[in-house]
């Protein structure tokens, strides 16, 4: 390989070049125009726009399936009966949840794992993890007040 490199310099390709060039070919000229329109082809779509500044702002279109003429108390009687329907659903999914630890419990003592070891684990590090937020109690009496306010109002 070194060989190769060797053999290579800029000097010689000039006069290889220059060489070639002067035998009198029949197609010189066009393949010399074929080759620059290539090139210039080329360097016309390496060339950017040129824009500048910052994009244009997009436009905004707004979407309301919600009537919007609802008084205050409709909008929260309608929250209410999301966060019933919300809460419906999230006992389902607890439910299910409970139900699959259930299974996976039964499956870990069929095949002789010390389930309540893996549990005890468990519950000793979701009790490390320390307190992430509002408790269930607090977001449901905060709820419960919010609903309350909308049949009152």
């Amino acid at each position: 390989m070194k060989g190769f490199f060797r053999r290579i310099s800029p000097h010689r390709a000039v006069s290889d070049f220059r060489d070639e060039w002067q035998k009198p070919t029949p197609h010189r000229w066009q393949i010399l125009g074929v080759a620059v329109a290539a090139t210039f082809a080329v360097f016309t779509l390496m060339i950017p726009d040129g824009k500048t500044g910052p994009p244009a702002r997009p436009e905004v279109m707004l979407i309301s399936t919600f009537d919007g003429a609802r008084t205050e108390g409709e909008i929260i009687a309608s929250n209410c009966a999301n966060q019933e329907l919300k809460d419906a659903l999230q006992a389902r999914i607890e439910a299910n949840e409970e139900r699959k630890r259930e299974l996976y419990k039964a499956l870990g003592r069929a095949t002789f794992i010390d389930v309540d070891a893996i549990e005890a684990e468990a519950e000793a590090e979701r009790a490390a993890e320390g307190d992430t937020g509002p408790t269930e109690e607090e977001i449901a009496l905060s709820v419960e007040e919010y609903c309350a306010r909308a049949a009152a109002g």
